[in-house]
């Protein structure tokens, strides 16, 4: 039988496990508030070894956020999860340009992926936003190319791509 509990008895209680399961951390303090979300979310504790934080990240994050600056995203549903509601009280904006029918239209033509397209779209509108690649590994090379030719200058990039073909390039290419 399974045991009754309210929303936020549920979460306590699953932070209080993902404490006592950490131990002790090699991160920064300010980076356990998002190393403990992410084991929350995904119940993988083997976050607590592969996660990479550049020095400042989550301090530059905190200060984009509270100047209303806007969240790109590579998937309608990692932007569907995001507190739109909040980041507006900021006056920042959760956008993400993949299901656009101009996107698909033009990836099509060039014979690239829709995902490189909407992060060229996303640089045009928006060069200095906070970018979250939950999703594909060629948002995250384009994003990392309009990076290097200073095309791009996003306060933050988070890429955290799936699958198995070009992952872990575009992750390294990312922290370099």
């Amino acid at each position: 039988m399974w045991q009754q509990m309210g929303p936020r008895e549920i979460e306590r209680c699953s932070m209080e496990i993902i404490e006592r399961e950490m131990g002790a951390s090699v991160y920064p303090p300010e980076c356990l508030p998002v190393v403990r979300r992410v084991i929350h979310t995904t119940a993988d504790f083997d976050f607590v070894n592969t996660l990479f934080f550049s020095p400042g990240a989550v301090t530059a994050a905190r200060e984009a956020i509270s100047r209303g600056v806007d969240i790109i995203t590579d998937t309608n549903m990692a932007a569907a999860g995001m507190n739109k509601k909040q980041l507006a009280r900021y006056g920042g904006r959760v956008l993400c340009h993949m299901a656009e029918p101009d996107v698909a239209g033009e990836a099509a033509s060039r014979g690239i992926t829709r995902a490189a397209v909407s992060m060229e779209r996303a640089v045009q509108e928006t060069p200095g936003a906070v970018f979250a690649i939950g999703n594909a590994p060629t948002a995250l090379l384009r994003l990392c190319e309009l990076i290097a030719s200073g095309q791009a200058q996003p306060v933050l990039v988070v890429g955290a791509p799936v699958g198995f073909v070009n992952v872990v390039e575009s992750k390294e290419t990312l922290m370099k």
